[in-house]
């Protein structure tokens, strides 16, 4: 059986008749051809969409990280602004202060474990003229303890020299804080090349 199709024709060349003839199954093929072509130019055009798509988002996501890494760095960069000052008076303020109402205490502690075994050796106690009647107070607390202090003026604040027998033991606040300074000053000297030069 063969059903024929009768379709106008719009070729604007000079035909002898204005129909085309096609077969149905033709008919139906070209409509399936048809079809698949729409088919895959939809596809493609939805793959394509999509690609532009997860192209724009990846990067609104890397602009989004590298706002989100300059805040953290400027947010950074203020706070250690805001605690420069504060650790520079912390060392050069803070610091002494602390070693000085600690240093008596220290030099205590240095002194009591060897002190038990030396009770009849004196110890000799070297220290600043400012330290020293601290420390001396603090010492005499002991009473069981001979003790000889001397005045040192070449040492300061935080130093103190203790000589027992053929040891001796040094204590040094004041480099200690010196050291700290330091630390100090060179973390904020690299942080400021750093930032200088990005």
């Amino acid at each position: 059986m063969s059903s024929f199709l009768k379709l106008e024709t719009f070729d604007t060349a000079a035909s002898t008749s204005d129909q085309v003839t096609m077969l149905l199954t033709d008919f139906e093929e070209a409509k399936l051809t048809s079809f698949e072509t729409g088919y895959e130019a939809g596809w493609e055009d939805a793959v394509s969409a999509q690609n532009t798509e997860v192209a724009r988002l990846r990067e609104d996501l890397g602009r989004n990280l590298h706002t989100l890494s300059f805040t953290y760095h400027e947010a950074r960069g203020h706070i250690l602004h805001a605690l420069e000052p504060l650790l520079h008076d912390m060392v050069s303020k803070v610091l002494p202060s602390i070693a000085r109402e600690t240093l008596g205490r220290i030099v205590m502690e240095q002194l009591l474990p060897v002190a038990e075994s030396m009770a009849s050796t004196p110890i000799t106690v070297m220290a600043n003229p400012e330290s020293l009647p601290q420390i001396r107070d603090l010492l005499t607390a002991q009473d069981s303890l001979p003790f000889v202090f001397s005045e040192e003026a070449t040492l300061g604040e935080g130093q103190v020299y203790l000589r027992m027998a053929d040891t001796e033991t040094r204590i040094d606040l004041d480099g200690v804080i010196k050291a700290i300074g330091a630390a100090v000053q060179t973390f904020f000297h690299i942080e400021n090349e750093e930032k200088e030069h990005g």
